[in-house]
């Protein structure tokens, strides 16, 4: 039985108190995770301030990106151990971890320490009153602890992304990764140690929200700044404890994304597109498609297609060659997507295929698993248009002209991402500029350029990642003005 520890000021720390870490694919338990309380996350607070004024403080920028490097690279050196890891704990396909996730990890201090490095600031010369000049020039300075409250559906991944800035900035780190998901973030204290990164820099608390470690976390007077990436229920509440104090926040929150395909898309690369945003990951991506719109004259070949792409999934354990897609990541969240299949269903959803439970054999009978489901049929006042599930499925409904896609596209309190379908390159500009989200894909969906900026607008986040946008969050700039 795996023991998952907190790690703080460099120790992995046990506590009396541990709750189940259970696998998705049959529901056993594969270990215990020690919840931390507030002596635990106010401990590790206090490690993370005093590292930010010690060693780590006082490093220069060539030495910090050097153990970035080398934080990446035994990453790397440990893919397998990191990639069991993430299969354990969400039960992914092979494919999609090892392609995407423990790469991307990696990857994530490696840019990040070489746009610290290279990234200049600001400099400006002015005449004074009395006739003389001034030089007025920018410090990057940290902004202090920074708490990283993670989501499960892409662990090691969503972790790196705010860690890798934030680090390289100079700060230092107290994460709280999902209570579903804590085996990268706890193996990550193990790679920290190898390196040499000096103890305090990076500490883990497990544990859950209200009245757990992501609360004491949050409403730490010692936490100088919260990035959060999840629900947008918690986002709030994660951000009236960000007003005591006055700190800032980034958020990634939910969405409700739509993917629009006009007639005159590539057919075969829009049904494959629309494929992954809706049932990748089992559909446990923010960025993910549960509204799609279709023009008219392909409509019903579309859905036709789309069926049989959901159909030919192969579902089933991370280790089984060819499989498509795995379980949800826990009972619950798998209650609440059958729960909005059988909402579709009472409000007169034509279910053109899933909207169940596959049949699994032995031991993975007990596991989390749903059907791919696609929807027709449905008003866009239906609860499945208009609340985020976080499941594999999707409405899909047709459409006539530009600009009513683009306005069934914006009807939603969200605002996170858009993968539209074209080889028209004028309707692409168009409606790539109309639509009110973070990120608009045209042709594709999911490529991620790291040095642009990345959120959500509307109820979908606050601030933006990602390149130069992470140093704006990460650091704080200081104006020195000398008079020569």
């Amino acid at each position: 039985m795996r023991q998952f520890l907190n790690f703080i000021n460099g120790a992995f720390v046990a506590t009396g108190k541990t709750f189940e870490k259970r696998a998705p694919v049959d529901n056993r338990v594969i270990g215990l995770v020690h919840e931390a309380g507030q002596a635990e996350v106010d401990a590790a607070v206090k490690a993370a301030r005093a590292a930010l004024h010690g060693d780590w403080g006082r490093m220069s920028v060539v030495k910090r990106v050097e153990l970035l490097y080398a934080v990446a690279d035994e990453i790397n050196r440990r893919f397998d151990d990191f990639l069991q890891a993430e299969l354990a704990d969400t039960g992914k396909p092979r494919s999609l971890a090892s392609h995407i996730d423990i790469p991307r990890g990696a990857a994530n201090f490696k840019v990040f320490a070489d746009i610290i490095k290279n990234v200049p600031t600001e400099s400006f010369e002015m005449a004074t009153p009395d006739g003389g000049r001034a030089v007025n020039y920018a410090l990057r300075t940290p902004v202090g602890v920074v708490g990283v409250v993670c989501p499960w559906n892409l662990p090691l991944l969503l972790m790196t992304w705010k860690v890798g800035p934030a680090l390289a900035c100079g700060n230092t780190v107290v994460v709280k990764p999902s209570e579903e998901t804590p085996g990268t973030a706890t193996l990550l204290g193990e790679v920290m140690n190898k390196v040499g990164m000096p103890a305090g820099v990076y500490n883990v608390v497990h544990g859950f929200g209200p009245n757990s470690a992501g609360e004491f976390l949050t409403r730490h007077s010692g936490v100088n700044a919260i990035t959060f990436t999840g629900e947008t229920r918690t986002g709030e509440a994660i951000m009236a404890a960000a007003a005591q104090g006055v700190r800032p926040v980034s958020f990634e929150l939910g969405g409700k994304n739509a993917g629009i395909v006009f007639a005159d898309a590539d057919f075969d690369k829009a049904v494959a597109g629309i494929t992954r945003s809706a049932f990748e990951n089992c559909g446990q991506v923010c960025l993910g498609t549960e509204r799609v719109y279709v023009q008219r004259p392909i409509f019903e070949r579309f859905v036709a297609a789309l069926k049989d792409k959901a159909e030919a999934l192969a579902i089933g354990p991370s280790e089984q060659a060819g499989v498509g897609m795995g379980p949800l990541i826990s009972a619950e969240h798998r209650d609440k997507v059958l729960g909005y299949y059988a909402k579709a269903k009472a409000e007169g959803a034509t279910i053109v295929t899933g909207g169940g439970v596959p049949g699994m054999e032995g031991a993975l009978a007990e596991g989390h698993w749903v059907q791919p489901t696609i929807w027709t049929g449905l008003p866009e006042s239906a609860t499945v248009i208009r609340e985020e599930i976080f499941g594999p499925c999707c409405h899909i409904a047709p459409f006539d002209t530009e600009a009513e896609a683009i306005a069934l596209a914006n009807a939603t309190d969200y605002g996170l991402a858009t993968t539209v379908w074209t080889e028209n390159l004028g309707t692409a500009h168009r409606v790539a500029g109309a639509i009110e989200v973070g990120i608009c894909w045209v042709n594709s969906w999911f490529l991620r350029d790291l040095r642009t900026a990345f959120g959500g607008a509307k109820a979908s986040g606050i601030g933006r990642e990602g390149g130069v946008h992470s140093l704006e969050f990460y650091t704080e700039l200081r104006n020195v003005c000398i008079k020569l």
